[in-house]
């Protein structure tokens, strides 16, 4: 694989310390859900970057399908919870807008672009999954 970018980030503390990226640039504190404290925490990261990372897998699937969205929104919703053998998992609920197409053309450019976005393929078979979608 050609790599295009790479990051760093240096976490410590855990759920209740502070990750950073090496270069700088941001840095927060962390803190584990219903404990008062303020701070993001590790599941918000990852439905923020998720987010992020599908809306921006859209327009290139889009232009792979011949289609031409008038716009998109990508919100991402992500739980955690303990699996059946004691190990814990992630689960996603992935709700994607998509304006100027109509709901056939969307679910294709949705799903096509679930099978591009780098988020998506990197959970593929690991998590669940669930594609929402909507027109306006």
């Amino acid at each position: 694989m050609k790599i295009f970018y790479k990051t760093r980030a240096t976490a410590t503390g855990g759920r209740s310390g502070r990750t950073a990226l090496d270069d700088g640039s941001l840095a927060l504190d962390l803190a584990t859900p219903g404990s008062g404290k303020t701070g993001a925490n590790p599941e918000q990261l990852f439905a923020m970057g998720y987010a992020a990372c599908f809306d921006n897998a859209l327009p290139v699937a889009a232009k792979q399908l011949g289609l031409a969205p008038t716009g998109t929104r990508t919100s991402v919703e992500v739980g955690i919870g303990q699996t059946a053998t004691g190990g814990y998992a992630l689960d996603v609920d992935l709700h994607v807008e998509v304006q100027g197409l109509d709901e056939a053309a969307a679910r294709k450019l949705v799903e096509a672009t679930h099978q591009v976005c780098p988020y998506s393929n990197a959970t593929r078979g690991n998590i669940d999954v669930r594609l929402h979608v909507s027109v306006a």
